[in-house]
Parts: C-alpha cells; structure tokens; sequence
C-alpha cells in the first residue's frame, strides 16, 4: 500500500495510553493506517519532514458559534475599545465611511443597519452606552451592537421605534427585559429574549451570507489548529440566523467553504410536532423527516437539541439560588436570575424532542438551572432510554457539590469555558461572592467524578484560540493575575489538551472517529511550535499546519520552534518515500 501522506521526525502525542507517543505517522484516505514501526518499508505519495515539530490530534471545540463569528468578522467590532468614547469612535467612523465596500456587507447592513460585535461593559468599567449618544451618531439609522455574552445587546432609538417598543408602557416579552431607566424610558440595553424584537427585523440572513460567514470563521478557525467544532444553536430563537440555516452549512460543504467538521445543535425553537404511526410516541417534537441526534455524516452532522433555561453571568441573568452579591447596571437586589420559559413548558418542551430521538444539550449556568437541566434530562433517559450522542448541560458554570454526583451518574457531559477566566472571571468573581466561587466553572472535581468534560470557547462569546484556553484550564487567571475560583480545580497539562481533544471527542459521541490519533481514526491533527506538555506557557505556542482528513486546511512554513532554531516544514520528493522513518 502507497501511503497518501507520511509525517516523520515529529513528536507525536497520540492520546492514546497504549502508546502515547509516536515519530512518524502515516495516512490514507483520510484515515490513520499505522504509527512508527507500523510504516516500516511503506512508500507515500507526500512525505513530510516536521524536524521534530509537535503533532496532536485536531482541536476540537466543542461549543461556539461559528455563524455568529464568521458574521462578526464582517461588522464593526469594537472588542478592543476601551473606554465608551473609544467605542462612539468607531461608531462615528463607520458612519462617516458607510463602512466595508458593498460587496463585502452583511445583507443586514446592506439593508441600512449599523452593525458591532463584540461589546462588554466590562471592558468600560462596568458601563453601557448611553442611548442619547448612540442617537446621536447615528440617528435614523438603526444600530445593533451585539453584547459578547449574547444574552443582551444595546439599540439606540431607531430601532426600537422600528420593533415598536419605543414606548415605556411596551411589555417585556417572556423570558427577557428591554431595561429602562428611572422615567421608563428604555436605556438601549435588552436582555435575554427581548433582542428577538429587534432581531426580528433582520432576520433571516441569506445564504449566500451564512455561507460566506462560514467560509470566514472556519478559515480561521484552521489557522488556530481547531478541526472539528460544534454550532451550539441553528435555525431559530435569539441564536439562529435563518430557518434553513442547514441548507447554508450544506453548501458551504460541497462548495469547500467549510474548513472543519460540524456538529448542529437546532434550537429547541426549530422543532416542531411529528405526526407518524399511532405507536410511536404521543406528542414528539423534531424536524422534518423524523431526523434527529446523529444524523449526517463524518463531516457535517446533527447534534443535540439546544434549549436556553437560563441567562448569564455577567448579566447576572443566570438562574442561581442564591442572590447575586453585585447589582451590575441595575439594584437587582435579591436577584436571583430567572429562566428562559416557565419551568414545566420547558419540561414539555424537551420531553417531547427527546421522545422524538433527540439528544439534549441544556444551556444552564446557574445552579438552579443545573438543578432543572438534571431533574428534565434524567427522567427523559429513563422514560426514553439513554442516546448515543451524549446529553449535555452547556457551561455548568455553578455546580454544587451534590450537583456533581449526580451529573456524573448521569453520565451527562459538561462544557465549562476556561476562556471566560481572563477576561470575565473578575466580574463573575464579584457577582459570586466568595462563599460559591469555589463551585464556578470546576474542571479537575468534574474528572475527578468521572464527568466528561469538553473543552469549548463559546467564541466569539470568549477568545476562542484553544491554546490559549489550555492555558487558561491550567492557571485560570484573570486579567488582574488573581486565580478564579477554586485554585484545585486547575488542571494539567495533559488533562487540558484531553479536554480539546478525547474529551471534547466523547462528548459529541465521536470518540470513535477522532479525539486520538490511532489507526482508524480520521486523519484530524495539529502540529504545534513546540509541546504543550512541555513549556510553561501553552498559550505562546504557534499552530505550524492544520489537517482535515489529511488534507492541509492551514499550512505556515518558516516559522520557529520553541527551541528557537528557525526550521521550516519541508516536503520531501515523493522518491525520497519508502525509507524507514
């Protein structure tokens, strides 16, 4: 057999204990075939020389948004602005340069709206912007600044007069807040489902610009080492982008603008009742067609159901029994956060997708919410029988000790963020208070129980560069050096890329196509600078080459080692193949 391609000289870290390390790796069609002594005498049509670069298997993130990043990719973003007057800077410059040349534009804001990503009032001192300001800049012209928790965003006035909820007596809708001052006049800030009344006006996206977000946001994505990822919410509620949202992941991938494997989870919004034979069950809720949880193939497939039952931290909107200690923007004293939906229409809700086949996958952050998401999902797998791609609870960002036990018994898989430590952690730390701190966002305690624990971004929530979240996971530092939460729930070197990769593979139910590199497996990897098993600083690692099914999606030659000698990847000529690595 002709190998297609031959990777030697490397530091192979395969994540695999029968063998954790390997020099050469061998791959074809797609697949791992052999490691070391396995590719003795075997020729290949590529050989390539790492000069001891380090591999591992492809990053894999188990939690973002790539729709929403692609798209924020082509809006004003105003992530680095510090200081609201450096934000009504960028603001005012866009109007006054009518922004990126048409063809570049979102179809939102070829439409006529003012577009930002990537605010966080944590970067302004705790502050919003004010709405007479944001008027204005921009008057007429309706503005949306996506917050980067994507549990609130700020409008100015001519967007809420387009929604119609101008008005001080305009109801909050259910599940969400359009935030008001003293006199009842809205500040520009909603909340949670509230965004959908101004959402609606742009929605859906075109295909055409889902697909280009796609092509964007994956692009990057393979420059970072990520192979594999999972869109935590299509097709409907505040996070999807348009109805037919899978259509859009579709022809990304047959016209090779999708530059890593995809996992959808549709919003519980997207599903509806299935009438089928009188012995199926009684009131099931999916899509069309009866799919459901595993559909699809090794490279775009579906994934859990995603249902909000809570809100977030930051926005001290997250579900938790215990008021929070700070009051953020408003005197939320004796705030507790609040779901998404009434407690047992969610219940209703998620019973009937799961009866339908699917797997849940419950955005729950409080510690009240874990409590709903446990209660829902383990009475579902004892009615309807466990499901081959795991459920999930999204963030468990406040978990109990008790809570711990039983999501281990559950054998539920969870997706805490270490990306949110750097530049959220201080304010989390505040809202908690430090008798709790120590259950926020645990790691080493959830392997400890025996949780599958996923590594994941959120992105473009929180940074999503995973060498930087491994990083994160190991020293959970905040942006003022201080450790967040509990010091005991770091984690190692080791146990943070298992996080990104055998970790994250088990939690979407593909450990048996990647997660490792063994034979078999699908030629997903990443090679790095140097290993992150070995420097003290993962997070200063640079991603050399990028591969998809032994197809590079990033290739950067010329860059250096961590040993400082400046080496470059070569390719060896196809007649230097067939000798031993």
């Amino acid at each position: 057999m002709k190998l297609d391609l031959l990777l030697r000289n490397a530091d192979i870290i395969t994540m695999d204990e029968r063998r954790p390390h390997a020099t050469s790796l061998g791959i074809w069609q797609g697949r791992v075939v052999g490691l070391d002594e396995d590719l003795f005498g075997m020729d290949a049509v590529e050989v390539l020389d790492l000069h001891g670069a380090t591999v591992t298997p492809g990053f894999i993130d188990a939690h973002c948004h790539t729709t929403w990043f692609g798209l924020g990719l082509a809006e004003v973003d105003v992530a680095a602005a510090r200081g609201l007057d450096q934000l009504y800077a960028l603001l005012e410059a866009d109007m006054a340069t009518g922004g990126a040349p048409d063809e570049e534009k979102t179809p939102d804001q070829q439409a006529g709206w003012l577009m930002a990503t990537g605010f966080s009032q944590t970067q302004h001192g705790g502050q919003f912007p004010d709405i007479a300001v944001l008027d204005r800049i921009t008057g007429n012209r309706p503005l949306f600044i996506r917050h980067n928790s994507g549990h609130m965003a700020v409008v100015n006035t001519a967007a809420l007069r387009l929604a119609g909820a101008e008005s001080p007596s305009f109801p909050d809708p259910d599940g969400g807040v359009i935030v008001r001052d003293a006199t009842g006049r809205p500040t520009g800030l909603v909340q949670e489902t509230a965004q959908q009344l101004i959402q609606q006006l742009i929605l859906p996206y075109t295909l055409d610009g889902i697909e280009a977000a796609l092509d964007r946001g994956t692009r990057y994505y393979a420059s970072e080492g990520i192979t594999s990822f999972t869109e935590a919410g299509i097709g409907g509620g505040w996070i999807g982008h348009s109805p037919v949202e899978l259509a859009a992941y579709q022809r990304a991938m047959a016209n090779g603008r999708l530059h890593a494997r995809a996992q959808l989870m549709p919003v519980l919004d997207a599903l509806h009742p299935l009438d089928g034979h009188g012995a199926d069950p009684a009131g099931a809720a999916g899509l069309d067609l009866g799919m459901y949880s595993g559909f699809g193939n090794d490279f775009l497939s579906l994934g859990p159901a995603k249902v909000f039952l809570d809100g977030s931290l930051l926005g001290e909107t997250a579900a938790v029994s215990e008021a929070y200690c700070s009051h953020g923007h408003t005197d939320n004293s004796g705030n507790t956060g609040y779901f998404q939906a009434d407690p047992e229409a969610l219940r209703n809700r998620i019973e009937a997708a799961y009866a339908a086949g699917w797997s849940i996958a419950a955005h729950a952050i409080g510690d009240r919410a874990v409590d709903l998401a446990l209660d829902i999902i383990t009475e579902c797998a004892e009615k309807y029988a466990p499901r081959t791609v795991p459920n999930r609870i999204e963030h468990a960002s406040i978990t109990r000790p008790e809570q711990v036990a039983r999501i281990a018994a559950a054998e539920i898989a969870v997706t805490p963020q270490a990306s949110f430590f750097a530049d959220g952690g201080d304010g989390m730390t505040a809202s908690l208070g430090q008798e709790r701190l120590g259950w926020a966002y645990r790691a080493a305690s959830f392997l400890a129980a025996g949780v599958t624990v996923a590594g994941s971004s959120d992105r473009p929530v929180a940074d999503g560069n995973v060498l930087r979240g491994m990083q994160a996971f190991v020293d959970r530092r905040t942006s003022t050096g201080n450790v967040f939460g509990n010091p005991d729930e770091r984690l190692t070197p080791l146990q943070a890329l298992a996080a990104y990769t055998t970790g994250a593979a088990a939690a979407t139910g593909t450990s048996h196509l990647k997660g490792a590199l063994t034979p078999g497996k699908l030629a997903d990897f990443a090679v790095l600078s140097g290993s992150p098993l070995a420097v003290d600083d993962i997070s200063g690692l640079k991603v050399l080459a990028t591969s998809v099914g032994g197809t590079f999606t990033h290739l950067t030659p010329g860059l250096q080692l961590t040993d400082g000698r400046p080496k470059v990847l070569q390719h060896v000529p196809s007649d230097a193949a067939g000798i031993a690595p």
